[in-house]
């Protein structure tokens, strides 16, 4: 497409070029023609006074030699035989035109122009008192007849290629601002298919383009939420299959000894374990939430004033005090927006179903250098054992928990290199800090933002209560 629309614009502008100085180049060399046949026309008109008086050769040498052409050796008289004249032709100066062009322009009375070497001759007419025509003969040089014409030919070529080259390059411009987006966003449609999930492309060049990034974003958005949603719908239908389980184990158990109640025990322990084994893949199943192209990730404080305003309704009703701190400003992470969301969510419910109605919660934004903080605090009763509830959110094997909550909060920090951590809150309760990296922190040794993310999970980052699921 950049390549096709430089060759349009160079056809178009040289066809214009040529069109306009073409034209005007030959206009140049007829005005530099005229101009200088008329300057000769004038010279020869300064003879025709001193004609009309006399035609003493000697009054005529000298009228010839006070004109420009005729100092310059380009002027000659031809005066017919008269009594005046001794019965004999009068000519004066270097003749070049032939006899029969003069004769020529005796007999039609009117200026002529005729070719000789190197260059052309103006034949002007003039009438004697004896009643016969002389004729005033200029010599034009071919270099005065194009004098300037050249230059002009030059100027107007200079001008044409400028026009040619500038059209080419504001042409390879406009390509490249219509071609990279276009690419940009193939590349990103190709990185989705290949099931890069982060995939995103930026939002700019013209009009069409902006809008089928937009387009696009929005749906590798969609498709990183519908694959989300669809293993969290299959750890809790599978969670939910649980309590049927344990009635049915406990009743196989009450079945005693026997053949069929062995095989009855057999099967209901192996589909406890198939069970397990998908809530298991369900949880650890991390799509790719980290931006990676310029177009990715989202606003944390549009994000969170959005899930706020949704929580809000509920927090009014249960008469809870919320604080909300650090979104007056735009601050951007890698992260696709429905993932925050969800770890949002899933934090904000916590409080909710884990802490007395009434019971205050602030959430607060905190943009670094390398790192954007979102912190979840409550006034509730606390979590009594940090570590055990992350134990618990980590392997979904103590106390029924699957952890899938946390998981969603975990996810989201660590692909972009941060971690989640609790510790105890200002107003008393739970706090849940989740460090979001900015691309800088990712991009550490591995050894030190693992030792940091270790030291920061034995002080506790989990479950809230270890009781979600």
């Amino acid at each position: 497409m950049r390549w096709a629309l430089v060759r349009v614009s160079l056809a178009v502008t040289t066809m214009v070029v040529l069109a306009f100085a073409v034209p005007l180049g030959l206009v140049i060399q007829e005005m530099a023609r005229d101009r200088a046949f008329s300057n000769a026309e004038r010279q020869a008109a300064a003879i025709g006074p001193t004609l009309s008086i006399t035609t003493d050769r000697r009054q005529l040498e000298r009228a010839v030699a006070s004109t420009q052409a005729g100092a310059a050796g380009r002027m000659a008289v031809h005066v017919p035989a008269s009594e005046e004249t001794g019965g004999q032709d009068l000519e004066i100066g270097t003749r070049r035109a032939t006899v029969k062009d003069l004769a020529t322009t005796q007999r039609i009375g009117r200026a002529t122009i005729t070719d000789v070497t190197d260059g052309s001759a103006l034949l002007q007419p003039t009438a004697l008192s004896s009643g016969k025509i002389a004729v005033v003969e200029v010599y034009v040089p071919e270099d005065e007849v194009g004098n300037g014409v050249t230059t002009a030919w030059l100027v107007l070529a200079g001008v044409g290629v400028a026009l040619v080259v500038g059209s080419v390059a504001v042409a390879d411009r406009l390509g490249v601002r219509m071609v990279r987006p276009a690419q940009r966003l193939a590349g990103a449609a190709h990185d989705l298919g290949e099931g890069q999930l982060g995939a995103r492309v930026p939002e700019e060049g013209p009009t069409e383009l902006r809008s089928a990034a937009v387009a696009f974003n929005s749906m590798a958005d969609q498709v990183v939420q519908l694959l989300a949603n669809e293993r969290e719908l299959a750890a809790d239908l599978s969670h939910r299959l649980r309590t049927p389980l344990t009635v049915l184990r406990l009743n196989a158990a009450s079945l005693g000894i026997g053949p069929a109640a062995d095989q009855t025990r057999a099967a209901v322990e192996q589909l406890e374990r198939e069970v397990d084994t998908i809530i298991r893949t369900a949880r650890d199943a991390k799509p790719q939430t980290q931006a990676t192209g310029p177009g990715a990730g989202c606003d944390v404080s549009e994000v969170v004033r959005e899930r706020m305003e949704f929580w809000s309704a509920l927090a009014e009703d249960e008469g809870r005090k919320v604080r909300l701190a650090g979104v007056d400003r735009p601050v951007r992470i890698p992260v696709a927006r429905p993932e925050l969301a969800a770890a949002l969510d899933a934090l904000l419910g916590n409080v909710f179903r884990h802490t007395p109605e009434g019971t205050a919660f602030s959430l607060d934004v905190h943009n670094g250098d390398d790192a954007v903080i979102v912190l979840v605090s409550d006034a509730g009763p606390g979590i009594a054992d940090p570590e055990a509830a992350l134990t618990r959110g980590n392997s979904g094997a103590r106390d029924g928990s699957t952890g899938l909550g946390l998981d969603i909060v975990r996810r989201v920090a660590e692909s972009t290199g941060g971690d989640v951590r609790i510790g105890h809150s200002v107003l008393g309760g739970t706090e849940v800090r989740i460090w979001i990296g900015l691309g800088r922190a990712a991009q550490r040794p591995q050894g030190r933002l693992g030792h940091r993310t270790n030291r920061r999970r034995k002080g506790g980052s989990g479950n809230r209560r270890g009781a979600e699921a």
